[in-house]
């Protein structure tokens, strides 16, 4: 079992970065793969980014548009997103999650699951 907890969200400007990391603890983080997922308010919670045990990476293209990168330090029991020229549109809370399987974009592909960190863009 591994435990999750996302920070670095934040109020950003539109057209600003942010980097949200994800501390995992308990079994070792490196066996697992990661994602980010996203949830605006009065919307369902989408993909984002997934990265495996191995670091081979997947995005959804429509909403990241090469301006995201998901990135992790097994070293470290942490993953990251790291997220530029963010838009309105950005605004969401932010979830990072793992799972045994190998990277996938199904959120019921997904064991564990952080609590959130909420990012804001707005001027």
């Amino acid at each position: 079992q591994v435990q999750l907890v996302e920070s670095g969200g934040g109020l950003v400007l539109p057209g600003g970065s942010l980097t949200l990391s994800c501390a995992a603890s308990g079994h070792s983080f490196s066996r697992y793969s990661m994602a980010w997922f996203r949830q605006a308010p009065g919307k369902e919670r989408q993909f984002v980014a997934a990265i495996t045990s191995n670091g081979a990476t997947i995005y959804d293209r429509d909403s990241v548009k090469g301006r995201f990168t998901i990135s992790r330090d097994n070293a470290q029991n942490t993953g990251y997103l790291q997220m530029n020229s963010l838009e309105p549109e950005d605004t969401a809370t932010y979830y990072c999650a793992a799972t045994t399987v190998g990277g996938a974009a199904l959120e019921s592909m997904y064991d564990y699951w952080g609590p959130g960190t909420q990012v804001i863009v707005s001027s």
